[in-house]
């Protein structure tokens, strides 16, 4: 399988390509960034880092350029890891986070999609508190939560359209991610998380397995909570292949 990788510097991508370098049945790994990006450390031998391709884009709403295309050309899979977290854009203008948040990840999807393989499948990066339902009063950080929910909702329709049909997608919702280095989720936010009614946490490395999962055997349901993510990950991940 060939697999395109979008966040490729942060937690979660991070993971997603160490885990999938160390996986042989993916073939290569395009790693789509601003800047040229290396294999993480603990990946195994020379030829698993070796299926490392890192593609610099330094337009991401412009249609991709001929040097990221025969990168993208044949692609099986695309897990997108790309988005302003809401620590991130606190200090950001509005328009630029649902412009990384929405404009960068449609536009992906629309040009990975004009070159990829057919079924091309397509794994959507969110999160447990992100809301589909435009029309619900949120409490707390509704202006976000509802605009990563349209990007959910435009991923899905984009998925319906007669013209599109080999594109299949899904959503991966977890909650807290819990990860070797970070500080502990405290128990005041994981009793929020359990409010949502899906498993509060997944271990990163699980949630890094699961859609590689998906991605190699075929999207099995949307969304993905965290106990599902929990539960395809367990099964996916051998004891030596988590992060520590």
């Amino acid at each position: 399988m060939k697999l395109i990788v979008t966040g490729a510097t942060g937690l979660v991508g991070s993971e997603v390509i160490r885990l999938a370098l160390r996986n042989p049945a993916v073939t290569s790994v395009v790693a789509i960034a601003r800047k040229p990006v290396l294999a993480p450390a603990n990946v195994g031998s020379e030829s698993q880092t070796a299926k490392l391709q890192s593609v610099v884009l330094e337009s991401w709403t412009s249609p991709y350029p001929e040097s990221v295309i025969r990168h993208v050309k044949d692609a099986d899979a695309c897990i997108w890891a790309l988005a302003a977290t809401p620590s991130q854009s606190k200090d950001m203008d509005f328009s630029d986070v649902t412009a990384i948040c929405y404009d960068y990840t449609m536009n992906g999807l629309t040009n990975m999609a004009a070159h990829a393989s057919k079924p091309f499948r397509f794994i959507y990066t969110s999160g447990v508190t992100v809301e589909r339902d435009q029309e619900k009063t949120l409490p707390f950080l509704s202006e976000y939560r509802l605009m990563r929910g349209r990007v959910e909702n435009a991923i899905l329709d984009f998925a319906k359209q007669p013209d599109d049909q080999g594109v299949e997608v899904t959503v991966a919702k977890p909650g807290g991610i819990e990860s070797p280095g970070r500080d502990a989720i405290s128990a005041p936010f994981i009793t929020m998380l359990e409010t949502f009614g899906h498993t509060p946490t997944v271990h990163l490395s699980e949630l890094a397995a699961a859609m590689i999962d998906q991605c190699l055997y075929g999207i099995t349901k949307d969304p993905l909570w965290g106990e599902d993510l929990v539960e395809i990950g367990q099964r996916a991940l051998s004891p030596d292949d988590y992060l520590r």
